[in-house]
């Protein structure tokens, strides 16, 4: 569906690994996804997704990869 067409009503939601993704406002979130508090049209939400996650290495590679000398 394209962006100018979904008028669903989204959540941003992140995981432990501090993943990003959208999910409908109204469905049950998946198991280990929290919301970030951020809602809006699909467009506001990636927007958002792209401004926040800037680093997009799971967290546990991340906080591996600081142990390394």
């Amino acid at each position: 569906m394209e962006d100018a067409e979904d008028q669903r009503h989204y959540r941003v939601v992140v995981n432990d690994e501090e993943q990003y993704s959208i999910w409908p406002v109204g469905s049950s979130l998946p198991p280990g996804w929290r919301p970030d508090g951020t809602e809006g049209d699909r467009a506001t939400c990636l927007a958002h997704i792209d401004e926040v996650w800037t680093d997009l290495r799971p967290r546990s590679l991340r906080d591996w990869l600081a142990t390394q000398p």
